[in-house]
């Protein structure tokens, strides 16, 4: 075929063969892979088989594996039946592995048993990032997203659940008993077909109750009340939908605001985010090498003792309030109108009257202080305050510092536009990580192993951002440069 480019003959036979090198440019991001995990102490990380064993089959070293699940992440191939296959006929893993081709259980079987190993892999190139100046900035921003796990709605039960499904089973079974009913009165002849198809569908929902109450007994011994068949660690988790959810783990992440690179991730199976803001706080600080830090976060994240301890940790947070409050609504006065003075240990009502420390309780765990004014009965605005003889104005003992928060939070008006334009870069309405794990999210189950396949999504995130800051070639001279 004249005119159109022509391919070279399958059966020719080349003189002068090609080096497996020649097919992978100097711009490919292997060749960042390979110098990665080359420049890694393997055992110190914690990966078994570093050191060859005297006797027994050879096994494969754990840098190749570990280079074949970085390259499968990084392209979206995290399936290591799907790793097996590349492994035969992709000339990037070809070069990557030299052309070793390991089964895919001996692919899967390397990501369950180094998972604490695989985290640390992810740590340690965090901090290659400090050391190559990525991790400038001085704040982060930490959000939470929820992923699918390899768990259905209908394989995860709660007490509610069973209940409804067996009042659905009870409805069918006596629907099913009036038209076995209904056909005996009509039908001379005794059974018939639908009748014996009847009986049926009533024994499998017998046997289906049956189940559910064995299920019941089960979920009586769990500690949230809530049990999932498939996978043991998901839990059911509401989303942003109204009235939607899923059965899936929360995902927390402390991103850098400058480079929006993931400093430190981790996967719970807690569904709401109110107690993970100091932990992921003092994590990311740790991360970064920094004494002092700058965090930013949703009102989901908004807890006394969580930002306490933040600024005990030299964090400063940076948490809007969650508007709880009724009284607004009602066109009642909300705490926000009553002003405290410290001097006096009083706070200054709308009326101007003083709201005197009357007792302290306990609520939640929290120490209150109780105050309220003796002028209440005869206000000339109770109407627009309680509906109670006296208005009380509870303040927590540490209440000082969610004051300094708001304070910090008035000045830099910009915090929740620089926590948006941050995670959404990670998380998103079309997260990024959630687009490259396509439909289920986890092929992994439990908690530990769901850690580690979130890990090498983590890493293999951080790895394109480093190489979309720097290039392949910059990326290659600064590693050098650190590791020298």
């Amino acid at each position: 075929m004249k005119r159109f480019v022509e391919g070279d003959d399958r059966k020719q036979v080349a003189l002068l063969p090609e080096c497996v090198d020649d097919y992978i440019g100097q711009d490919n991001p292997v060749r960042v892979i390979d110098a990665f995990v080359d420049e890694l102490d393997l055992a110190e990380l914690g990966f078994n088989g570093s050191t060859p064993a005297l006797t027994g089959r050879p096994s494969y070293h754990p840098g190749v594996m570990l280079k074949i699940y970085i390259y499968g992440y990084l392209n979206r191939i995290p399936s290591s039946r799907r790793l097996e296959r590349e492994c035969q006929r992709n000339v990037e893993l070809m070069w990557l592995t030299g052309r070793l081709a390991p089964d895919f259980k001996t692919i899967a079987d390397f990501r369950r048993d180094s998972g604490a190993a695989i985290r640390n892999v992810c740590r340690r190139f965090v901090e290659l990032c400090r050391g190559l100046k990525l991790l400038s900035s001085d704040m982060v921003a930490i959000d939470g997203s929820k992923f699918k796990a390899s768990n259905t709605r209908d394989s995860n039960y709660t007490a509610s659940k069973i209940d409804k499904r067996q009042k659905q089973i009870e409805e069918s079974v006596q629907r099913y008993l009036d038209l076995i009913e209904s056909a005996d009165r009509t039908s001379p002849t005794g059974f018939d077909v639908k009748t014996v198809r009847l009986y049926e569908k009533i024994a499998v929902l017998r046997q289906q109750m049956r189940e559910l109450k064995q299920i019941g007994r089960q979920l009586e011994k769990q500690r949230d009340k809530q049990l999932s068949l498939t996978d043991p660690d998901a839990r059911s988790m509401a989303t942003s939908g109204r009235g939607s959810g899923i059965v899936g783990y929360n995902v927390q992440a402390a991103v850098d605001t400058k480079h929006h690179l993931i400093v430190e991730h981790e996967v719970t199976n807690v569904g709401n985010d109110h107690g993970q803001l100091s932990k992921m706080a003092i994590s990311a600080k740790r991360a970064m090498g920094r004494s002092k830090l700058k965090v930013v976060a949703d009102r989901g994240y908004f807890s006394g003792p969580e930002i306490r301890a933040c600024d005990l940790n030299d964090i400063s947070a940076y948490v809007p309030r969650p508007l709880t409050s009724a009284s607004r609504k009602k066109g009642l006065f909300t705490k926000t109108d009553f002003i405290y003075i410290a001097k006096s240990d009083t706070y200054r009502c709308p009326a101007g009257e003083r709201a005197i420390h009357r007792f302290t309780t306990v609520e939640h765990d929290l120490n209150l202080r109780v105050y309220w004014p003796s002028a209440c009965p005869r206000c000339h605005l109770k109407e627009r305050c309680s509906p109670s003889d006296y208005r009380r104005i509870r303040r927590w003992e540490h209440e000082n510092a969610l004051e300094v928060m708001q304070r910090r939070l008035d000045r830099k008006r910009d915090a929740m536009t620089i926590r948006r334009s941050t995670v959404e870069h990670v998380f998103g309405v079309i997260g990024t990580l959630k687009h490259w794990m396509g439909p289920a999210h986890f092929l992994t189950r439990t908690l530990r192993r769901v850690s580690t396949e979130m890990s090498f999504q983590v890493l293999a995130y951080n790895l394109k951002r480093v190489m979309n800051i720097l290039g392949v070639q910059g990326t290659l001279k600064a590693m050098k440069m650190v590791e020298s």
